[in-house]
């Protein structure tokens, strides 16, 4: 997880919900001012139920909500890092509201727990970085996010086992001898499967930039958030056109072909987290 943005001060000046202490602005996404993020906002809830309102200077907007701040300061954050569940519902919350924001108009997605002091705040990021969000949104405008993952699997390379049944016109073969035979064989397999998974990497990459506008590369997943069978070697993210999603997906998805023990894995279309840039702001790093 993300640590939190958090800006300090001696003050809280976000729209405190009734009967609760001081509150700080909680910011889930950015885009251009206008009737697309204000119907999202009217419609939405976010972390912990709070209601949604946007932040505006001039032609920028952020979707914004009040969250208790001695739960989202930096501090508070950090005590939430061991509540696996709380931390759980914050990221639903969260990203429930970018991608019902995604399908209303074109947004930047922030980061998990980006917390400004107060809304004036929010405005003053939103001024001083007005230039590059507006690039940006630029870019993002008729595009998603698609990901890519490829999986290398010696065990379905290797097919079914042999039978057991020896052939009684070969030659005895000692059981250390077969032992040897059979572990050659199992590397030989290996390394043939990762030789594989790598050319079929470098063909859907090569597919993929014929119809993306951007890439990110991301760090192989590992333990269980490697959904794919076998070893996830290669994680990337695309910013296709709207209108390309499904050549995007077939160009891609016929990468590998019929390879045995490669497997390609396509997700998406997501909201643009792997594109988007989040704000630096005093107090903390995302």
């Amino acid at each position: 997880m993300n640590h939190p943005t958090t800006e300090t001060g001696e003050r809280s000046g976000a729209p405190a919900e009734p009967g609760e202490g001081p509150h700080i602005a909680y910011v889930y996404a950015l885009g251009r001012t206008g009737a697309a993020l204000e119907g999202a906002a009217a419609r939405l809830t976010g972390v912990r139920g709070g209601a949604l309102r946007t932040v505006t200077a001039g032609t920028l907007a952020a979707l914004v909500s009040s969250v208790p701040a001695d739960a989202f300061s930096e501090e508070g954050m950090k005590a939430q890092l061991g509540n696996l569940t709380e931390l759980a519902e914050i990221a639903r919350a969260h990203h429930a509201v970018v991608e019902a924001a995604v399908g209303s108009a074109t947004v930047l997605p922030m980061r998990l727990a980006t917390v400004y002091l107060d809304d004036d705040r929010v405005r003053s990021m939103l001024d001083e970085r007005g230039a590059e969000f507006d690039e940006l949104l630029s870019l993002l405008e008729g595009h998603a996010e698609m990901g890519v993952k490829v999986y290398a699997d010696p065990r379905a390379a290797a097919g079914p086992p042999p039978p057991d049944t020896p052939d009684p016109a070969a030659p005895p073969v000692s059981p250390g001898r077969a032992y040897l035979q059979r572990r050659r064989a199992q590397r030989r397999t290996h390394r043939d499967a990762y030789r594989a998974a790598g050319a079929v990497a470098e063909e859907v990459r090569s597919r993929a930039a014929a119809l993306a506008r951007d890439r990110v590369v991301h760090r192989p997943q590992q333990g269980e958030l490697a959904s794919g069978p076998g070893e996830n070697i290669a994680n990337e993210s695309y910013l296709v056109p709207a209108d390309r999603l499904r050549d995007f997906r077939r160009a891609v998805s016929a990468a590998a072909g019929d390879v045995p023990g490669v497997h390609v894995e396509i997700t998406g279309p997501w909201a643009p987290y792997s594109f988007a840039t989040p704000p630096s702001v005093e107090g903390g790093s995302a």
